[in-house]
């Protein structure tokens, strides 16, 4: 068979002789076009008939989130060593972190030493007071004993204005190194003090993972110098996962927190995953300015959170991304059922 163009705008195939314009052609594949594009729409069509939501469940769409967390510097300094790249998936109390503490745990062996030197002061004081106290004592003895004999003319008066003086001397001495052991004490107070604030500035040089999550961003590398409060990353909570819809007015209230939920994810469509209502703005979103119309009410929006249960984050955790659109279907009557392609096969008793 041979095909070739003639002037008048024919193709021609041989040997039959069979003629088809160029506008033929074309409305061939316009009908075909639109007879895949009106399959398509039919099929969605079909499905949505198939998924039809029953009484007392409502939908919205909607994007997985997990708050952030920012690891980042107490205080000024320098990063010795980073542990972590960005994507890692971290446990909690993980080091991911440690700034240089040289300088620190210098000062921090200095005030150990101030430490031992109060001690010292200390017990030496508290010594003291053992030997006033005995000092004191005797010359109380002997005091009376002269004022015994005093009264009996055995001894001089001078004799006992000399003891009372004496006693007198004993009793500031012995108060003398009360204060003395006191101060010394407080001196350990404050020795101890300074070496405990030193201990945690180094402890505080240990970046650490608060919670289980995934790094979101590495915001700084070694040998760099942070100011207080510096971050070195984001971590994405791991542990409280959920997707934020909106919903509007007349569905938002009638739905208790804790009600039950599902999540269609687009990259999983025939997953349904088990969910409850964590949150429900206690404000209206996109509120119009007007209200007295009841269509403008209806078009009154309410931030909710459908959460996701930690042990079926953890079961996924090393597939969990957050940023992933789908839809959030919540019930707005508990006796409302879920319908079967809603039925969640990933953890067992899901209501």
């Amino acid at each position: 068979m041979i095909a070739s163009f003639h002037a008048d705008n024919e193709l021609r195939f041989s040997p039959k002789g069979t003629f088809v314009t160029k506008r033929q052609i074309t409305m061939l594949v316009v009908a075909a076009a639109v007879v895949v594009v009106g399959g398509g729409l039919g099929y969605r069509y079909y499905l949505s008939m198939q998924r039809a939501l029953p009484a007392g469940i409502v939908q919205g769409n909607g994007r997985l989130e997990a708050d952030e967390i920012q690891i980042a510097a107490k205080y000024a300094g320098r990063i010795a060593e980073i542990t972590f790249q960005e994507g890692d998936l971290v446990k909690a109390g993980q080091v991911l972190a440690k700034m240089d503490t040289r300088e620190t745990e210098a000062a921090e062996r200095a005030a150990a030493a101030q430490i031992a030197a109060r001690l010292k002061d200390s017990d030496a004081a508290h010594s003291a007071i053992g030997q006033r106290q005995a000092a004191l004592e005797l010359a109380i003895s002997e005091l009376n004993r002269a004022v015994t004999l005093a009264a009996k003319d055995a001894v001089s008066q001078q004799r006992v204005e000399q003891l009372t003086a004496a006693r007198k001397s004993s009793e500031d001495a012995l108060d003398a190194s009360k204060a003395q052991a006191a101060s010394a004490d407080a001196a350990i107070t404050t020795a101890k003090s300074e070496d405990e604030r030193l201990l945690q500035i180094i402890a505080d040089g240990t970046l650490v993972a608060p919670k289980a999550g995934r790094i979101l961003y590495k915001l700084a590398d070694g040998g760099e110098t942070l100011p207080a409060g510096g971050s070195v990353a984001t971590l994405l909570d791991l542990s409280n996962v959920y997707m934020t819809t909106f919903l509007p007015s007349d569905s938002a209230a009638k739905i208790p927190l804790q009600a039950s939920g599902r999540i269609l994810l687009d990259a999983a469509p025939n997953r349904a995953v088990p969910g409850s209502v964590s949150y429900i703005s206690p404000q209206a979103q996109f509120t119009p300015k007007q209200v007295e119309v009841q269509s403008e009410r209806e078009r009154m929006m309410f931030r909710v959170k459908v959460r996701i249960p930690d042990d079926l984050i953890q079961k996924f955790i090393d597939v969990v991304k957050t940023g992933v659109t789908g839809v959030a279907y919540v019930k707005t009557d508990p006796k409302a059922e879920w319908p079967s392609w809603l039925q969640s096969d990933l953890t067992a008793g899901a209501n």
